[in-house]
């Protein structure tokens, strides 16, 4: 039979705490274990409960499972209550292609995940992201499937691996773009732009634009491509970043940031009665690759188009920028993630009078 018990939570409200157990010959051979916030769901679990395991064999096959690595993280995938970003589903999807991922569960141990790490043919950043996705899978295994595999041989592998050079976080770039760099592509795609809106059929792609607004404000080049009229505030110069980028947590993750005078203008300057969907609607990957082969053209080294992110976010600690100020408008969750920043000298606005800022006025003409 199963049990509730009522307990007081440290805010004050009642969990109840139900559980189930199986006995065999007088021995507990299962128990079960899960809190709810009502009495009637503890109820309802535990009816679900004794009857799921009181079908012929239920215990048999709970005792005996032990998947490989690959039918663990294709069950991840498949039941993880909350989705995830496509780059992590793709690393699992990579990793269930790997030898290792043939191993079963019981047999994964701390010395197995180092080998793993080491057959790995890529940088330790790399290394240490396969090592972290895989983590948040294991930590599921046992409280949630019951797995024979436990939690710590990742901790006690990622030890090792660090100890050992395996694995390690990959270093902050620090490359920001100067004037003269941005001038040459600016007025590389202006060219650029003119020379495609001649031509029949073929659609340029608001290059200019895209840097600009990236330049002034701090968005990512996917969210630039994916933000929407629907997510703009225009009375309050904010914007609502859907899915932003986040350690362990992309999808959901909505964020309203605030939009600097010159990002807010260049949208407004693009804006139309009744617009709706994204409001650059580009592809993302096709800026990158615009951007990249302009730089080989023009024969600017390094530089890479979320470069202008970093460039956003050093310019408003020079104007003066507090970290909560800066986190209001580059989406940072945690101010710790903005101290980098913290050490630049306030220099004030080095586009202050920049040519290409009439191209981030007001249609009006009127000065921001």
């Amino acid at each position: 039979m199963g049990t509730i018990t009522p307990r007081k939570r440290k805010d004050g409200t009642t969990g109840y705490l139900a559980r189930v157990r199986i006995k065999q010959g007088g021995a507990v051979v299962h128990a079960e274990t899960q809190t709810f916030d009502r009495q009637q769901a503890a109820q309802a679990w535990i009816k679900k409960r004794e009857t799921e395991l009181a079908v012929p064999g239920a215990m048999e096959k709970l005792k005996g499972e032990d998947p490989t690595i690959d039918k663990l993280i294709g069950r991840y995938i498949e039941e993880a209550e909350r989705d995830y970003g496509r780059t992590k589903t793709q690393v699992l999807q990579t990793i269930q292609k790997t030898e290792f991922a043939q191993l079963k569960c019981s047999q994964v141990d701390s010395a197995a995940v180092v080998q793993w790490l080491q057959a790995l043919n890529s940088k330790p950043s790399t290394r240490h992201n396969y090592l972290a996705h895989l983590s948040a899978v294991v930590t599921l295994a046992k409280p949630v499937w019951r797995y024979p595999i436990e939690s710590s041989v990742m901790q006690e592998a990622r030890v090792a691996a660090e100890r050992m050079g395996l694995i390690g976080k990959s270093k902050q770039r620090t490359r920001r773009p100067t004037l003269d760099e941005l001038e040459r592509l600016l007025d590389y795609f202006t060219d650029y732009e003119y020379r495609r809106a001649r031509s029949p059929g073929k659609r340029p792609l608001p290059m200019v634009d895209l840097i600009l607004f990236a330049l002034f404000s701090s968005r990512r080049q996917e969210e630039i491509t994916e933000i929407t009229w629907e997510d703009f505030n225009d009375k309050l110069g904010q914007v609502l970043v859907r899915d932003m980028k986040h350690p362990g947590e992309k999808v959901g993750n909505d964020v309203r940031v605030v939009l600097p005078d010159h990002a807010l203008s260049l949208v407004r300057r693009r804006m139309k009665p009744g617009a709706k969907g994204p409001i650059f609607p580009v592809n993302s990957k096709s800026v990158s690759t615009s951007f990249t082969r302009a730089c080989d053209i023009l024969g600017i080294e390094d530089l890479h188009f979320h470069d202008l992110r970093h460039e956003a976010i050093s310019r408003l600690f020079e104007m003066g920028f507090t970290i909560p100020q800066a986190a209001s408008v580059s989406g940072h969750r945690t101010w710790s993630s903005l101290k980098r920043y913290s050490h630049l000298e306030q220099t004030g606005d080095k586009y202050a009078g920049w040519k290409w800022l009439e191209r981030c006025q007001p249609l009006t003409g009127k000065p921001q």
